[in-house]
């Protein structure tokens, strides 16, 4: 249902403190609540008094406590506005509460300073003018540019903030497939801390000072030199995925920022070889949501199948392994 969109002046915003933020600065809580707005932004709102915290003003250096319910009233200058853009949308369901998504390779989740517009946040507002007024136009969750799969979109408020809730309670449910250099002979799980590489801030790295991240993944078929894996995540850190398995060197074949000259393996037959080098982005794909439904709690499960390049990966590995058991 494709909708004009209407310029909505006021955003109103709401949300609850989650475990994890309490004791933090007001605007740091916020900054990371709400990361598509940047932190002078949310600084210049808790001055005018357009922010409260359990329907009272406090300052930007006051801490916040687990619980406590902030409420953003405020009057965005046309600058501030995402714009509704014509972004073909693939969309698997759709209800009064929720839109589930398939996200092809290439789409930009949240507008950034590297990329303001042509995301997928320009194609929701395009598609529905109510998402204007909930938080992030209703995303979730996160996908990686170039990773593709099923996302969930909320399209109240209220299930923004129940579904908010069920992620950081882990009662979502996300899995992955994807193709990695290597063969790995069984499952696993890998857990460690996650957090931004100190020699390159756009890079995530294992290291000490992070946030716990766990991964889990099991065989779907092993090939003579890559391996097809499920993989669930509990945590979602960014990247978290194509980091772990760089990490334990099995990385995702085609990944350009950790697997960058490793998805080639010795051996290869030229055919094969050329495919695996033409291959651009990261062989990762989130195939499968549960979660349960705002409006009932019931669960429910979403797939969204294997895009049409690693279809055509796993074909090429299929092929290349039958001629070398003739």
């Amino acid at each position: 249902m494709e909708q004009n969109f209407k310029p909505v002046d006021k955003l109103k915003l709401q949300t609850v403190v989650p475990k994890e933020l309490a004791g933090k600065r007001l605007d740091q809580a916020l900054a990371t609540i709400f990361p598509e707005h940047s932190r002078s932004r949310i600084q210049t709102w808790i001055s005018t008094g357009d922010v409260t915290v359990n329907s009272a003003s406090i300052r930007q250096r006051d801490k916040v406590s687990e619980g406590d319910k902030i409420r953003i009233e405020t009057v965005l200058n046309e600058i501030e506005r995402n714009k509704p853009e014509p972004i073909t949308l693939d969309i698997l369901y759709e209800d009064d509460a929720l839109i589930i998504i398939n996200k092809p390779a290439g789409l930009v989740v949240h507008p950034g300073a590297g990329n303001p517009n042509h995301t997928l946040v320009n194609a929701l507002l395009n598609y529905d003018a109510n998402l204007s007024v909930v938080p992030r136009a209703g995303i979730i969750h996160r996908l990686d540019k170039d990773t593709t799969g099923i996302m969930v979109i909320a399209k109240t408020l209220e299930s923004h903030t129940f579904l908010v809730d069920k992620l950081q309670q882990r009662k979502i449910k996300r899995e992955y497939q994807t193709i990695v250099t290597g063969q790995i002979t069984a499952g696993g799980t890998i857990q460690n801390m996650m957090g931004r590489n100190p020699l390159n801030r756009k890079k995530m790295t294992v290291t000490n000072n992070g946030k716990l991240a766990t991964t889990h993944y099991r065989l779907i078929k092993k090939y003579q030199h890559y391996t097809h894996l499920n993989v669930q995540i509990e945590s979602g850190r960014t990247h978290q995925i194509r980091v772990h398995m760089s990490h334990i060197n099995y990385p995702i074949v085609g990944d350009p920022v950790y697997g960058k000259n490793r998805s080639v393996k010795k051996g290869l037959n030229e055919e094969l070889r050329k495919f695996i080098l033409n291959f651009k982005r990261q062989a990762l794909h989130a195939y499968s949501l549960e979660l349960p439904h705002p409006l009932t709690g019931k669960e429910k499960t979403f797939k969204a199948g294997l895009p049409e390049d690693i279809k055509g990966l796993i074909k090429m590995l299929d092929t290349y392994d039958k001629r070398k058991t003739r």
